[in-house]
């Protein structure tokens, strides 16, 4: 009797092992083969759709229209190259081309790319190459150096084109994904969220309002597509900032509000024509509102007035506070230069001051904001 236990007691302990190791390896050898099948065949995976939290869908939609941009600029021989000297200190200088590597975004039917400026500047040849392999030359129809972009156009068939989203309604948080060529590997999609919205005063652009994200940007980023999660264009991908020249988790994007006005002054008048109106504004500190016995804490001073602007025409004077233009609240230097900007040469707009603590409104006509300076206010 011990001896029949003994087998059963094995038996058992062998016929469980093998049912474990069975049930692991080959499920379906044990009965629930049918369910197993139905259960792969209904998954994401194998019906194509995109698993949950999965950007698949938006990263298809834009890459197409992102394009790689690879420039070419014939070398600068020095005058002194031929010198024996010359040649003794400093070796004989190369001829060959300086190239440039960069993305772009392709933005209409027509062939339109936006890019960075920085990207094609000083370019003797331009390169456009597809993410379907094709690839063509490009001709610049026009720059913008002070927002930093520059539109291209190329003569193919059958172009992929991005949807412009809706830059004004990103909020802090929202998903976002950065396409373009970093370092020449091909076209990658990195994913990150927006950090901050409206940076300036970085020192980049004269016109700064860039969309901080912290999606993977590197060299060979700029000119490429920032996307929202539906695919849709949120930016151009201008910037980092690096101690390395590589991603530290916070680069900047142009938003696609702006891009959009550079797009069309560009094609219709083949320039950005910007209003100007002539002063020196400051950032209402603590000091200078003392120096001009201001009380308002909001605002923007102004410290200069150029004779005969269109300010000083308008009877805008130094120390005065502007508020408003166009009913529009003025938070800053940056804010002021930006709503200057956008108003129409030759067409008056209201702007609400305070001058000597009492409030005033003045009808200001601008005038065309000369050629871009280094401290051209």
């Amino acid at each position: 009797m011990k001896r029949l236990w003994l087998l059963f007691t094995q038996t058992t302990t062998i016929l469980l092992a093998a049912y474990f190791v069975v049930a692991t390896l080959k499920p379906q050898w044990i009965g629930h083969g049918a369910g197993t099948v139905a259960m792969l065949e209904a998954s994401p995976a194998s019906s194509g759709a995109a698993p949950a939290g999965s950007f698949r869908n938006a990263a298809q939609k834009a890459s197409a229209a992102v394009v790689s941009i690879n420039t070419s600029k014939a070398a600068r021989k020095n005058p002194n190259a031929n010198d024996p000297w010359f040649r003794f200190f400093y070796g004989d200088q190369s001829n060959e081309p300086q190239v440039g590597l960069g993305s772009g975004v392709i933005v209409s039917e027509s062939g339109y790319i936006l890019t960075n400026n920085h990207v094609v500047e000083g370019a003797d040849e331009i390169e456009v190459v597809l993410n379907d392999s094709r690839s063509t030359r490009a001709k610049v129809i026009g720059t913008d150096p002070d927002t930093d972009l520059a539109i291209l156009k190329i003569e193919l068939d059958k172009l992929p084109v991005i949807v412009l989203g809706n830059s004004d309604n990103a909020q802090v948080g929202d998903q976002v994904l950065a396409i373009g060529n970093p370092f020449g590997v091909g076209q990658t999609v990195t994913s990150g969220i927006v950090s901050a919205l409206g940076r300036n005063q970085l020192g980049i652009n004269a016109f700064e309002n860039f969309i901080q994200t912290d999606a993977a940007i590197n060299p060979g980023n700029s000119g490429g597509a920032l996307v929202d999660s539906n695919g849709n264009l949120l930016g151009i991908n201008t910037a980092i900032y690096s101690r390395s020249g590589g991603n530290m988790g916070i680069g900047f994007a142009i938003p696609v509000s702006t891009a959009k006005q550079v797009l069309e002054g560009i094609i219709k008048d083949g320039q950005i024509t910007r209003g100007w109106i002539g002063v020196e504004p400051s950032d209402l500190s603590p000091e200078l509102a003392e120096t001009f016995d201001v009380k308002t804490r909001q605002g923007v001073i102004i410290t200069g007035v150029l004779q005969n602007g269109p300010a000083a025409k308008a009877g805008i004077r130094p120390g005065d506070v502007i508020l408003k233009i166009a009913d529009a609240p003025v938070v800053d230097v940056a804010h002021l230069l930006s709503a200057v900007a956008s108003l129409k040469p030759g067409a008056a707009a209201r702007f609400a001051l305070e001058r000597k603590n009492q409030p005033l409104e003045l009808d200001v006509t601008p005038g065309v904001r000369p050629k871009p300076r280094a401290i051209d206010k």
